[in-house]
């Protein structure tokens, strides 16, 4: 365990992290790594891509690197020959795949990982060793991306493409196009299609919602096309605005899914990082401060509270589980309010490229 001594600064956050519950949350990450460097969901429980590298970046951002280092290699090993990677691994063993669908975020999200280590050690051996894995995802995403821009959600278990395309999916894989060109930029091994293919998709994200199904329900739509860096500026702030009282119960965090009486932890940390990358600390802060009742014993988070019902005995915890990305989301969104370098850049937009948007598009 890292001690509270250890502990940089930029996790220590009033009102939400002292030192000591820092450390207590990292531990708990580290507890939930198999040896072979896989981060389920809490052991027991499956593995997804996604999740993992979510969970990895905290890590990173306690410092861990080594153990960050070795969640990476895990995915480097068992990616698959396609450039892909399953959607669920029990217990995050490689050879008991739980879910044989390939969505394309899960797999795009690599790129945001790998770059955020390398910015985190400055390691130049292990982005070369990374790179034919970033290269391979970067390019089984591609060939899921849609004439209008959107990028379809997955292959399914015989391989048939599903080009329906998600927002939020589409959103993320926006900031992980970037961080993958951020990567080749430094190998100086330029990627003009993937720049053209990043341009059309932030252009989609930003002009054409009809070309994604409509989960408008869900605050991930809400908040997503702002924290994977497509929409900025005034249109983000006009987004946030527009929907910030029907997702955000003030007290209590984020709903998950309109019109449900639940709160997550996953998607409170995520506005969190949302509103600090447009600007909004303060707001961030009293996001953060007010899922601290999600904080467990033990530093780990729940997944979410169900705060209204029939019976005072309705209003509970649920799911009863302690998620390892659940915990990584909040070190991360602290780690932005704290200046933590790596993380800054990565959600922030430091070194990311710029002025993708196409020339013309309809």
């Amino acid at each position: 365990m890292t001690p509270p001594e250890r502990i940089a600064e930029h996790l220590v956050l009033p009102g939400v992290l002292t030192a000591e519950q820092a450390a207590e949350t990292v531990a708990g990450i580290l507890a939930g790594q198999r040896e072979d460097g896989a981060i389920p969901w809490f052991r027991g429980h499956h593995l997804d891509p996604w999740d993992h590298t979510e969970a990895a970046m905290a890590l990173d951002t306690a410092g861990e690197h080594e153990a960050a280092a070795r969640a990476y290699e895990w995915l480097a090993r068992h990616q698959n020959a396609d450039g892909s990677w399953y959607a669920a691994y029990h217990d995050g063993e490689a050879d008991r795949v739980t879910d044989r669908n390939r969505e394309s975020n899960f797999v795009a999200y690599i790129a945001v990982g790998v770059w955020h280590h390398y910015l985190s050690t400055g390691d130049d051996a292990f982005l070369d060793r990374m790179w034919p894995s970033v290269y391979a995802a970067v390019e089984f995403v591609l060939a899921l991306q849609q004439p209008g821009g959107q990028i379809g959600w997955k292959r399914e278990p015989d391989g048939t493409p599903v080009n329906d395309a998600l927002l939020t999916g589409s959103s993320s894989i926006h900031q992980a196009l970037r961080c993958a060109l951020a990567i080749a930029e430094v190998r100086e091994e330029a990627q003009p299609d993937w720049e053209l293919a990043a341009g059309a998709l932030g252009h989609a994200i930003r002009r054409h919602p009809e070309r994604f199904l409509d989960k408008s329900r869900y605050s991930m739509d809400w908040y997503y096309p702002v924290l994977g860096g497509a929409v900025t500026g005034p249109e983000a702030q006009a987004r946030i605005d527009a929907d910030w009282d029907t997702f955000v119960v003030p007290g209590l965090g984020v709903r998950c899914v309109v019109p449900n009486p639940w709160v997550t932890g996953g998607e409170s940390c995520e506005l969190a990082l949302t509103l600090w990358a447009m600007g909004e600390s303060d707001r961030a802060l009293e996001i953060l401060q007010d899922i601290r009742h999600l904080r467990a014993e033990n530093g780990m988070y729940w997944t979410g509270y169900v705060f209204e019902g029939a019976e005072e005995a309705d209003k509970a915890v649920w799911p009863e589980e302690q998620t390892t990305w659940t915990a990584g989301s909040l070190l991360l969104a602290v780690a932005a309010l704290g200046g933590e370098e790596a993380t800054v850049a990565v959600f922030g937009g430091e070194r990311l490229p710029t002025g993708l948007e196409p020339d013309c598009c309809p």
